[in-house]
């Protein structure tokens, strides 16, 4: 049974795991993709041996681990840097993702999934989905947001707010915006609609 695929995406720091858990606590079958990215580059597996070849071992901890801050500091001070990043991890997680759809499909136990894919429309993927839901909030409570998850400073954070596409540029792609500015009560409101509409859209395109 097909079923109905959708991509969960949006900038950095605008709600997007919130959302994803929410989904989840609605028993849809839900993956995300800096989860994964965060497995393939584990010592062991190839985009770990792939990096220290691009970047050298200035960026690796004792242990073989990848030091994060360390690789951040660089690839968001270039940008043809961050680019070979993503070319050697971006293929790991779109075959991980693309496996987990297979997998809910042959379950049969689901009429759509979600993958949460920060990254969806700076990679051009959103084609690979029936339907998109996008994040959004105002610009500086992203920019809060950010300082106060990832413990960085002003201009760290501008850096990784700048490397993806505005939030202006996404929205006339997706079928669904979450606006999180508000209260968790008022985010819940707009998950279940979306919840709701999505399980009406999967069922009429199995019938």
């Amino acid at each position: 049974m097909a079923i109905l695929r959708i991509a969960l995406t949006g900038g950095i720091a605008t709600g997007k795991s919130h959302v994803l858990r929410r989904f989840h606590f609605y028993d849809v079958p839900t993956i995300d993709a800096d989860a994964i990215a965060r497995d393939v580059v584990r010592v062991g597996r190839p985009a770990n041996a792939n990096i220290r070849r691009q970047f050298g071992g200035d960026v690796f901890q004792e242990d073989g681990q990848i030091d994060r801050p360390k690789l951040a500091a660089r690839v968001f001070d270039s940008p043809a840097e961050r680019k070979v990043l993503e070319e050697i991890i971006h293929p790991y997680v779109r075959q991980n993702i693309d496996k987990w759809f297979k997998k809910i499909e042959l379950g049969k136990n689901s009429s759509f999934a979600i993958a949460a894919i920060p990254l969806l429309f700076e990679t051009k993927r959103q084609a690979d989905f029936g339907r998109v839901i996008l994040t959004i909030c105002q610009p500086g409570n992203q920019f809060d947001r950010l300082l106060k998850r990832d413990e960085i400073d002003a201009i760290g954070a501008q850096k990784r707010i700048d490397a993806q596409l505005p939030s202006r540029q996404k929205e006339d792609q997706s079928d669904f915006i979450v606006c999180t500015d508000g209260s968790y009560s008022e985010t819940e409101h707009q998950i279940k609609e979306i919840f709701n509409a999505l399980n009406r859209q999967a069922t009429d395109s199995q019938s």
